[in-house]
């Protein structure tokens, strides 16, 4: 009977670690305001994310790339927007079943702020960006691209 039941846990556990893996959200995501695609790609043990689409991909004044005009280093104000890394450092968190501790970084007012990821179905992915404590943050809902 000791037997039978270590071999149940054993293949319980087992169990468990096949799920972990299937829940990691790689690929192309559009965020909830249509206006990026973010790709989501291992960085060793870790996700990390790229911008790889932009609805407005061009400055309409010059006609160049967008670029990151809001860093706070002046230095990468030029860097073009597309392809620019944008998420970092997630790792998987198996008791919430979600990839935490990563920095998620907003063009948009140059400001990063710490983010978790977490998939709500194998098509939608709710991303999570605080200050300080989750509770404090703001989520967005992305889609998969296909």
């Amino acid at each position: 009977m000791k037997t039978f039941l270590l071999s149940f846990l054993l293949l319980l556990a087992s169990s468990f670690g096949a799920r972990a893996q299937t829940a990691v959200p790689l690929g192309v995501w559009a965020d909830d305001t249509g206006e990026s695609h973010i790709e989501i790609y291992r960085c060793g043990d870790m996700l990390c994310g790229r911008l790889v689409w932009l609805k407005e991909a061009a400055d309409t004044s010059n006609g160049r790339p967008k670029a990151d005009v809001h860093n706070p280093d002046p230095d990468k104000r030029t860097q073009p927007l597309q392809n620019m890394p944008v998420l970092q450092g997630l790792r998987y968190n198996a008791s919430s079943d979600r990839w935490e501790d990563g920095q998620i970084y907003d063009p948009s007012n140059g400001h990063t702020y710490s983010c978790y990821v977490s998939l709500v179905n194998k098509d939608k992915l709710e991303v999570k960006g605080y200050i300080g404590f989750p509770i404090v943050g703001r989520s967005h809902y992305w889609a998969r691209v296909r």
